[in-house]
C-alpha cells in the first residue's frame, strides 16, 4: 500500500525553526507543513496589513523559507503553510524572491486566497457564537472576518504543480489533509478517508506537542532531549492508517501517551471534530506503539461536512494596562501585598476608569487565586497590577501608578515594568460554505 510521508514543520507563528530543517535535509518527506496562524494572529496580522499593503504575512515566513527551501528542493519536498496569513500573495511574491536568490530557478509557489469575508459578514446578519449578540452591532471596532476554508484549494494548488503552497485561514489539519487528497485521488465526499486524514493532521497540527513538547512534567512524564525536540512525522497510507514517528537521534519521543494527548487536544467532542471538509469521528480511535518513537493509529471516521464554515471576527476589544514590580528578602510577601493595597487605593483616588481589574502576586496567587496559595513564606514575588480600559491613555495610568512605589511604597521594590497597549480580541460566527470564494494564483521563481 502506497503511504506519505508529512513533516510538521512547525505548531505556530513564533516556533524553532531547526527542527523544521532537521526535517527536511533528514526526513525522507513527501511534504513539509507549517501550521503557524493562531485565532488571533490573523486579526493582528490584517492590522499589520492596513498599515502596509505589503505586510501582513508570518514574520518568521523568510526566515523559514531560507532555510528549507534548498533542502526541499533537493529532496523533492514539497511544502504547504498558512504563513500567507493576512496576505497569502505578498508572502508567495517574497517566497518567490528568496528562491531566485537562492538559485531554485521553475520552484512554483501558489497563493490560496479567499478566506477574507470581512465585507460579506458586514452585510450580513450573523450571530456571534460566545455571546449571543450581532456582528453588527461590533460596528467599527470589527477589523477582520476570515473564513476557515478546506483542503480542497491547497489539493488545486498541488494538481496545478505548486512546490510551495501559501494559505491564510483554513482548518489546520487541512494542510495535511490536502496532500492526501491530491497524492492518493480521495474523493471529497470520502467521508472515513477524511476523516482519518483529519485525524493525521490533527495529531501533526501542533508539532512537537505530539513528540513531547508541552507534555513533561519531572517525575511524572519524563522527557528527554527537549532543548532539542524533533517535531514529528505522519507516514500516511491510502486507506489512511496512520504512523506517528520523528527523526532518528532527534531529541523528545512519541508515545501512547503524548499520542493520546495531542488527540484530545482541543477537542470537544470526539465523536464530532467539526471541520471545513468533514465531520471527523475519533470516538474509536486505537493507538498501537509498534517500534521505538513509533505509534500505528488507526480507526478514525468521518460523516458529511455540514455545509457550514467558522469565521474568526477579529476586532478592537479594549485596552490593557499593566504594571510590575519585585520584592524579596524577609517579608517580600508582606510588602507585596501592602504595595497591592496601595496601588488599589490610589486608583481609586485618581480615578483611574477601567472595566476589570487584577491584583496579583506572581508565584503565589496570580494562576489559582488565594484560596489555594500556600503557607509557606516565598522568599520573592512579583507583584502585577493590570487593568482593562477603554482608552489607551486610561490604561496607561495603572503602570504609572505601580512605578510610583519605587520611591513611595514598602522599602526594597526594583525590577519594575509598565506597558499600556491595544487588545485585539476574536470571536466567531458560522457562514454558508458558498460565502468564501477560494481562488488559486500561481507564480514562478
Amino acid at each position: 500500500m502506497r503511504t506519505l510521508r508529512l513533516g510538521a514543520g512547525a505548531g505556530y507563528a513564533g516556533d524553532r525553526i531547526e527542527p523544521a530543517l532537521e526535517l527536511a535535509e533528514h526526513g525522507a518527506l513527501d511534504y513539509l507543513v507549517f501550521e503557524c496562524l493562531a485565532e488571533r494572529t490573523i486579526a493582528l496580522a490584517q492590522q499589520a496589513r492596513l498599515r502596509d499593503p505589503a505586510a501582513g504575512y508570518d514574520p518568521l515566513l523568510e526566515a523559514r523559507m531560507r532555510a528549507v527551501l534548498e533542502p526541499c528542493r533537493r529532496h523533492g519536498t514539497r511544502i504547504v503553510t498558512n504563513m500567507g496569513a493576512a496576505n497569502p500573495l505578498a508572502a508567495a511574491e517574497r517566497t518567490r524572491s528568496i528562491a531566485r536568490d537562492l538559485g531554485l530557478a521553475g520552484l512554483k509557489v501558489a497563493a490560496v486566497t479567499g478566506d477574507d469575508v470581512l465585507e460579506a459578514v458586514g452585510a450580513g446578519d450573523y450571530e456571534i457564537l460566545e455571546t449571543g449578540g450581532r456582528v453588527r452591532d461590533l460596528g467599527n471596532r470589527v477589523i477582520s472576518a476570515n473564513a476557515y476554508l478546506g483542503a480542497g484549494p491547497i489539493a488545486e494548488a498541488l494538481a496545478q504543480g505548486a512546490d510551495v503552497v501559501i494559505t491564510g485561514r483554513v482548518g489546520d489539519p487541512a494542510l495535511f489533509l490536502a496532500p492526501l487528497i491530491h497524492a492518493f485521488g480521495w474523493a471529497l465526499d470520502d467521508w472515513d478517508r477524511l476523516g482519518r486524514g483529519t485525524l493525521a493532521g490533527h495529531l501533526l497540527e501542533c508539532a512537537g506537542q505530539v513528540t513531547g513538547g508541552y507534555f513533561a512534567d519531572p517525575g511524572v512524564k519524563d522527557v528527554t532531549g527537549l532543548a532539542r525536540l524533533g517535531f514529528p512525522i505522519g507516514i500516511v497510507d491510502e486507506d489512511g492508517g496512520i504512523e506517528i514517528t520523528k527523526v532518528p537521534g532527534s531529541g523528545g519521543q512519541v508515545t501512547l501517551a503524548t499520542c493520546k494527548e495531542q488527540l484530545l487536544y482541543e477537542v470537544h467532542d470526539p465523536a464530532r471534530y467539526l471541520q471545513p471538509d468533514v465531520v471527523a469521528d475519533f470516538s474509536e480511535v486505537t493507538m498501537e506503539a509498534v517500534g521505538p518513537d513509533r505509534v500505528r493509529v488507526t480507526g478514525g471516521r468521518g460523516l458529511p461536512a455540514t455545509g457550514l464554515l467558522k469565521v474568526s471576527v477579529g476586532l478592537i476589544d479594549s485596552y490593557v494596562g499593566e504594571g510590575q514590580i519585585s520584592y524579596a528578602g524577609p517579608g517580600a510577601a508582606a510588602r507585596g501585598r501592602l504595595a497591592l493595597a496601595i496601588v488599589r487605593e490610589r486608583l481609586a483616588i485618581t480615578g483611574v476608569r477601567t472595566s476589570e481589574l487584577r491584583f496579583d502576586l506572581i508565584g503565589v496567587d496570580s494562576l489559582h487565586g488565594a484560596r489555594l496559595a500556600g503557607e509557606a513564606e516565598p522568599y520573592e514575588v512579583r507583584l502585577r497590577v493590570a487593568g482593562r480600559c477603554d482608552s489607551l491613555g486610561e490604561a496607561a495610568r495603572i503602570g504609572n501608578e505601580v512605578e510610583t512605589l519605587y520611591t513611595n511604597g514598602p522599602a526594597g521594590g526594583g525590577g519594575a515594568w509598565k506597558s499600556a497597549r491595544e487588545v485585539v480580541g476574536v470571536l466567531s460566527v458560522l457562514v454558508p460554505a458558498a460565502l468564501a470564494r477560494p481562488s488559486v494564483r500561481m507564480i514562478e521563481a
